[in-house]
């Protein structure tokens, strides 16, 4: 079977009524073929039914069949003729909807049809007399959401009373007394925004940016705190074992001294007495041989030397005593203590070192001050005045308790300082920014308040019960610190760097 040539023209399958390539190709009786459309038309304007190739008359109008084989070879020179002269589509372009297989451009969008087409399925829109009358567009993507749900026209309209996109049909209806502008005047309307909305987000963005970053910083001086705590508790630790350890090495030594005193000393009178011993034991034996000898010149000559005494040491007041080692122990803790205490006093430096490192600038609040208080003009110092002065009422000042706040506030870690030098009587702290300020105020950490005051040589943090202080000697500064993430509240002797009381798990939000 021999196949279809490849170079065949459009002249081939072109009709010869419309001169265009065939459309539902059919063949009459003589063999010619024409488009269904265009010899159907012929015939209908014909009183005799002939061939308008070679004019043979048809005695009755032919029954017209499609020509399957001329059909198929059209619809391939077809497909063949737009992949070769019609451009396929880009990704940012609208495709045909018709196209099979390979899709190509859309050249035009039909808003009757709802489908976009290429410039050879457009053809029988721009033929054909009823699809003629159909509304072509540039393409468009999605028709059917261009379209009005309610009314099934081209959303050409913007209203502005609603902010949503209408057809002329709604404006009519729904949206009647609501001023409308066409799509096109409020794009640019919306488009002269997008620079101002870009910049807000481009600004939301470095904001989040800079949060991941204090994030990070926040990890990051976290481990370097995790480290530095890790190093002086090392460092502290090791100093105290190296400390017992000495202490245990002297106190061996101390005791094994004392033990080898007490053996030496009982070593020599064990050996000044077998001396003796040996001393007496030849004088013993002397006396028995003098008592057998019957030479009483003899006798009288060596008894003479029997009755001196051998010169001995008077035992009734010599005596070993162990040796005591009351207080020995007592005195290496004393030096142990004495070296921890050395220790706990650098500890208690870099703790206060590290929380000064979150020490704020405060100033008080004269809108929260009881009217009894006298503030500077700088706001650094409060002392009481002892005369009630007549002022505006406000909502956060303090009318019972002798009481002002900073104008400041605060969250995370923050630390600050206060002078209480020379004062018979004071109290400082920290409290929620919620808690009550008229009537009767209950001073307590679950009322939120953590605070310690100084009244008649009573140190006392509040609470329920109060917590009864060691009196710190000649106080001048206390240094508060508070953790809020960690619910922690600290308070320090500055000068003495000494750490007075913490209260811990408090809530703060």
């Amino acid at each position: 079977m021999a196949c279809a040539n490849a170079n065949w023209s459009e002249e081939n399958f072109s009709c010869s009524i419309c001169l265009d390539v065939f459309s539902s190709p059919v063949s009459t009786p003589c063999g010619h073929n024409f488009c269904r459309t265009c010899i159907t038309k012929y015939w209908d304007e014909q009183v005799k039914y002939k061939c308008p190739v070679c004019n043979k008359l048809f005695d009755t109008r032919p029954d017209l069949q499609v020509n399957t084989l001329l059909s198929e070879m059209v619809d391939r020179f077809g497909t063949s003729t737009r992949v070769k002269e019609q451009p396929c589509v880009e990704p940012a372009e609208v495709p045909c909807d018709v196209c099979t297989g390979t899709q190509l451009k859309a050249v035009k969008s039909c808003l009757v049809c709802f489908i976009s087409y290429c410039q050879t399925h457009l053809e029988p829109h721009q033929r054909v007399a009823v699809l003629k009358k159909h509304r072509l567009v540039e393409p468009m993507d999605r028709l059917e959401d261009r379209m009005c749900k309610k009314h099934d026209r081209l959303l050409e309209l913007f209203c502005q009373t609603e902010q949503v996109c209408v057809c002329q049909f709604c404006t009519e209806t729904d949206h009647k007394s609501h001023p409308v502008v066409p799509l096109k005047e409020e794009y640019e309307v919306k488009t002269a925004k997008l620079g101002k909305i870009e910049a807000e987000v481009q600004q939301m963005i470095q904001e989040r940016q800079k949060n991941i970053q204090e994030i990070k910083d926040t990890v990051k001086r976290s481990k370097a705190d995790v480290d530095r705590e890790i190093a002086d508790g090392v460092q502290v630790l090791t100093a105290l074992m190296r400390c017992i350890e000495k202490c245990q090495d002297d106190l061996n030594q101390m005791v094994k001294e004392r033990l080898q005193s007490t053996e030496k000393q009982a070593e020599g009178l064990i050996k000044e007495l077998e001396q003796e011993i040996e001393d007496l034991t030849n004088r013993s034996s002397e006396v028995k041989q003098l008592s057998n000898t019957k030479d009483h010149l003899h006798f009288l000559q060596a008894f003479r030397s029997l009755t001196d005494p051998p010169p001995t040491r008077d035992w009734t007041t010599v005596e070993v005593r162990p040796p005591s080692y009351v207080g020995t122990l007592r005195r290496s803790l004393d030096q142990l203590e004495e070296t921890l205490n050395m220790e706990m006093k650098k500890l208690r430096d870099a703790e206060l070192k590290r929380v000064q490192q979150y020490e704020v600038d405060l100033s008080l609040d004269p809108d929260t001050a009881n009217p009894e208080l006298i503030l500077s003009e700088d706001g650094k110092q409060v002392h009481d005045g002892g005369v009630w002065k007549k002022l505006t009422d406000n909502p956060k000042r303090f009318t019972h308790k002798m009481y002002v706040l900073t104008r400041q506030s605060f969250s995370g870690s923050f630390y600050f300082e206060v002078q209480v030098k020379d004062k018979t009587e004071w109290c400082l702290g920290v409290a929620r920014e919620s808690i009550a300020r008229k009537d009767r105020i209950i001073v307590t950490p679950k009322m939120g308040y953590w605070t310690f005051y100084f009244k008649k040589d009573r140190l006392v943090f509040r609470d329920d019960p109060d917590v009864l202080l060691p009196l710190r000697a000649e106080l001048q500064k206390v240094g508060v610190f508070v953790d809020y993430d960690e619910g922690l509240v600290s308070f320090y002797d500055v000068e003495a760097r000494v750490h007075i009381f913490s209260a811990t798990g408090c809530t703060f939000n």
